[in-house]
């Protein structure tokens, strides 16, 4: 055996842990090149919270090669070039990389993969992001599952939930030098203004910070998760490990494996790891999922295209409490609650009648956690254009949705400081207030906050007209 180099190309697999490519690699006793690349080549690029976030990670993961002695290179440019000049600098005769599932990803990995075979190049690839490949579930009378429930009661059978990978003990790091960027010189942290430091004080982008947020949810009961999960006035009732597991710094198998001790207390929580496994389902073989209908029926709906109305409920400027709430609270944090999520994009979709994709490309550039299959999928969810998805009629009411969820108004009151002085009745019905109240507020509608941007029952009525009529074409 030779002892060129192995070439371990990073991606979405910010991670030593579980990382199948790295340990693969360990193995076979040469020395290592650890290698992440800033693609320059991709057909989406990420959005401005995910490069905030892939800043910090990649620090992260440098500590953690350096902790096993190795070290982390990065580089600049197209996926193809970058490692072509690896390859000419340092006599690597092998690259490993862990697989990804988008059509854009897929497609430069088949066409980097043949060229580097055609020169006899050892490139071998690994399942490390999911629990199952998304073509191995198939129905007993062919092809893949569109409906959740039964799709995860079959892929239950199929999942990988072996003992996760160790920390590789015996890598051998390359020990010349080879061209390097300096990750400050990518300009990932935004600086005009710089909103970013404001969010990462609730957060610690990197595998250690994915290992504590994982424990810190696992101690305060994961039992109580099929309840809590839907109140996003209460901080520890989810696991916010979704921006762990876009950049793959915690693995599901690890998660998995965490709950195994009392699987049946946790199985709402993994059903969540099963929508993500789903979500990659409908991605591999609907690669447009982001930008057209899963049901082609909904090319003909009519949306409005109303920019004012965009930005207020990007701005979270609607007139709906809970809805603001979650819109200042993804800006603010790059995050944001699940049940929220399902609230803020139904009033864009339905009330606002505004196309789906906008909002999916908002979350895109907004969300810490933006993941191309799962944003699409539950955007899709929430139009009722996608598999297994929310029917349209559907309308989540954006008031009484928060007086459920929200019943004491602490989540409003925190991302919407100037209704903070609302008695609880009317919290999330400003509006209804009668003037003494509002004045004791200190509220003046129209001024101090935004009066409704549409009347709940008017909008709702003329969503349903719209989806008749689509029915009706």
């Amino acid at each position: 055996m030779t002892d060129n180099p192995i070439i371990i190309w990073f991606r979405r697999d910010l991670r030593i842990a579980d990382n199948p490519a790295l340990s693969e690699a360990a193995k076979m006793g040469k020395p290592v090149i650890c290698l992440y690349i800033y693609e320059s080549d991709v057909a989406r690029p990420l959005g401005g919270a995910s490069l905030l976030w892939l800043h910090h990670s990649l620090v992260s993961l440098a500590a953690d090669l350096k902790s096993i002695g190795a070290k982390l290179y990065l580089r600049k440019g197209e996926a193809r070039e970058v490692l072509n000049g690896v390859i000419k600098q340092s006599g690597a005769d092998s690259i490993y990389w862990n697989r990804r599932y988008d059509e854009d990803a897929r497609g430069r990995d088949a066409d980097i993969k043949a060229d580097l075979k055609s020169r006899s190049i050892d490139v071998k690839s690994y399942r490390a992001n999911l629990l199952s490949e998304p073509w191995t579930v198939e129905k007993k009378t062919g092809g893949y599952y569109k409906v959740f429930t039964p799709y995860w009661r079959a892929a239950q059978a199929e999942l990988d939930t072996s003992e996760p990978l160790p920390v590789p003990t015996a890598l051998k790091n390359y020990q010349s030098e080879l061209e390097h960027d300096n990750l400050e010189e990518w300009n990932l942290l935004p600086t005009s203004p710089d909103w970013g430091s404001k969010m990462l004080p609730d957060w610690s982008p990197g595998s250690a910070g994915a290992a504590q947020a994982l424990s810190n949810f696992l101690k305060a009961g994961v039992e109580d998760y099929p309840d809590e999960r839907n109140r996003p006035d209460n901080e520890t009732g989810t696991s916010r490990l979704s921006p762990h597991l876009a950049f793959g710094e915690i693995s599901p198998k690890q998660i998995w494996h965490s709950c195994k001790s009392d699987i049946t207390k946790a199985r709402k929580f993994l059903a969540e790891i099963g929508w993500r496994e789903f979500s990659y389902v409908l991605l591999f073989h609907n690669p447009k999922l982001a930008t057209q209908n899963f049901k082609s029926d909904f090319d003909s709906f009519e949306w409005t295209k109303d920019e004012t109305a965009l930005q207020r409920w990007q701005k979270g400027q609607t007139g709906y409490p809970f809805v603001d709430a979650g819109m200042r609270q993804l800006w603010q944090t790059g995050w944001q609650h699940n049940r929220v999520r399902m609230v803020t994009a139904s009033f864009l979709i339905k009330h606002l009648l505004i196309d789906w994709r906008r909002g999916e490309e908002w979350f895109w550039d907004t969300l810490f956690d933006a993941d191309p299959a799962s944003n699409a999928a539950s955007w899709q969810w929430v139009a009722g254009s996608g598999a297994d998805a929310s029917p349209y009629f559907r309308i989540f009411n954006p008031f009484s949705q928060g007086e459920k969820f929200d019943p004491n108004g602490d989540y409003v009151r925190k991302f919407v400081p100037e209704l903070s002085k609302l008695p609880n009745k009317y919290i999330h019905r400003p509006w209804e207030a009668p003037a003494s109240a509002l004045s004791d507020a200190g509220v003046k509608l129209g001024e101090t906050y935004p009066k409704p941007i549409v009347d709940h029952k008017e909008a709702r009525e003329r969503a349903l007209a719209n989806y008749k009529q689509m029915r009706q074409e």
